[in-house]
């Protein structure tokens, strides 16, 4: 897999006879090691151990329902009230971040109205604020840590 833009974490990796699996310690299983996995993975672990993420209060590949449609945001992550805090949506490495990919959180977040927002493909990482009252967001220049977010 390629090298991202955030730091080098251990990953347990099996081979199986459908291909690589990375174990994915938020769902307790393993699963397909797609490039899309491999930044969650990363971005995961990046959000934990750098920025003091509670990993009890985050899921993957977490369901909602947008006008009638299920859909499924990367991963979720919940303020201590059980609140969504933060939706973080990953695009493979080789995949750019365009407008369409904020407009595809920016409608999950309609449903979640969390407060941030964050998209990444393992090379660039984008953040920003939703401020419920105006429907305007900010973007922020790196990511907050978790106690710093629940106070924004």
């Amino acid at each position: 897999m390629v090298k991202l833009n955030l730091p080098e974490y251990q990953f347990n990796i099996k081979r199986t006879k459908n291909g690589a699996q990375i174990f994915d310690r938020l769902r307790g299983r393993f699963v397909a090691l797609t490039p899309e996995e491999w930044v969650r993975q990363h971005f995961v672990d990046f959000l934990i151990e750098e920025k003091q993420y509670p990993m009890a209060l985050m899921g993957n590949e977490i369901s909602l329902e947008l006008n009638g449609v299920k859909r499924r945001c990367d991963t979720l992550v919940a303020a201590t009230d059980g609140t969504p805090l933060a939706v973080v949506e990953y695009k493979a490495p080789t995949i750019t971040i365009t407008q369409a990919t904020f407009d595809q959180i920016a409608r999950y977040n309609m449903v979640l109205r969390a407060k941030c927002l964050m998209v990444s493909n393992g090379m660039s990482i984008y953040c920003c604020l939703f401020n419920g009252e105006s429907g305007t967001y900010s973007f922020l220049r790196e990511i907050p840590p978790y106690p710093i977010l629940l106070t924004l």
